[in-house]
């Protein structure tokens, strides 16, 4: 219990921002899923939530969002850091490789397949690609371009879901609000900048075959 009060560790270095942005895109899209689908169910949730088959489309969507939400949340810690240093260069090379090192932690799903997979990851290269095209972006603002890929992968019937694209929407956009401000708080500016500044350009968004 007394856990709950402890400080979060602070993010120091390119392995802590990794373990920041898998967290954080992990519970945004199960979270999503899951109460999304326990809503639409209601009273019927629990029976739904034993079926095989059921729990069978759940894993296949949290694996097919995983990549969605690291894409959003590398966008989040990318336009805060850009905004936070805005004279060290090389940040959003950092955040785009950080977010790939991440991917790249997990085996391939079982949900997916090693073709789906991959697929997967050279979407996700192509969404990081886009950081550098723009610039810092509002949190509220990052998630327009990924709300409908993250409602089309929910294990519910579309007929019984077209009402709700926009509630799922919201939910997005007050969690990468959420997670602004988290990273914000915990980042350590001067040890993350520092470590940024001195890593040198690589081909990090290499495919993974």
């Amino acid at each position: 219990m007394f856990g709950l009060f402890r400080r979060k560790p602070k993010i120091v270095s390119c392995d802590a921002l990794a373990d920041f942005i898998d967290a954080q895109a992990a519970f945004i899209v199960q979270k999503g899923i899951y109460e999304y689908s326990r809503a639409r169910a209601g009273h019927y949730s629990k029976v739904l939530f034993r079926e095989s088959q059921f729990q069978q489309a759940v894993e296949v969507s949290r694996w097919r969002g995983f990549p969605l939400g690291l894409a959003m949340v590398a966008e989040v810690v990318d336009s805060a850091l850009r905004r936070m240093v805005p004279g060290v260069s090389g940040v959003t090379a950092a955040v785009e490789a950080t977010t790939l090192t991440v991917f790249d932690r997990y085996p391939v799903p079982a949900a997916l397949g090693p073709y789906k997979w991959q697929m997967a990851r050279e979407a996700l290269v192509l969404r990081l690609a886009y950081l550098k095209l723009h610039g810092p972006k509002r949190a509220i603002d990052i998630t327009g371009p990924y709300e409908k890929s993250y409602f089309d992968l929910m294990p519910i019937h579309e007929k019984l879901r077209k009402p709700d694209f926009p509630t799922l929407g919201n939910y997005l956009r007050v969690s990468m609000c959420n997670i602004y401000d988290e990273f914000t708080a915990q980042v350590d500016i001067p040890a993350l900048s520092a470590e940024i500044a001195q890593m040198e350009p690589a081909p990090a968004l290499a495919s993974n075959s």
